[in-house]
């Protein structure tokens, strides 16, 4: 069961991994918001959520960071989808929406591994 859940938090990282790598490429070029974020941010969170799952864990999780981490992912999920339709419209991303993807991203992250 513990191989199990060590290969969810890989898959967990691997979304992170891709939805971080998109918004930075994306950084240095363009500024868009593009279907790889989407993409990541879909892997990140289901795993996320299969993850709190209380099977086969010694000890209690804590639900109170899950909930923040959460919290920080469906905005993450609403800023793409502003962002994604901002710029159908008007073919441009406003900075400020672009950069507080990357921002929630990263902190998302940092609520992690940081968190105990």
């Amino acid at each position: 069961m513990e191989v199990l859940r060590h290969i969810v938090v890989l898959i967990h990282l691997v979304g992170f991994a891709v939805l971080f790598g998109a918004w930075v490429v994306e950084a240095v070029g363009k500024r868009r918001i593009t279907r790889l974020m989407d993409w990541g941010l879909a892997i990140a969170g289901l795993a996320g959520l299969i993850l709190a799952a209380p099977w086969g864990i010694e000890g209690e999780l804590n639900y109170v960071k899950i909930g923040v981490k959460l919290v920080v992912l469906l905005i993450i999920g609403a800023l793409l989808g502003i962002g994604a339709g901002r710029q159908r419209k008007n073919g441009s991303v406003a900075p400020a929406l672009f950069w507080s993807v990357g921002v929630l991203t990263l902190t998302n992250a940092a609520l992690g591994v940081l968190w105990r």
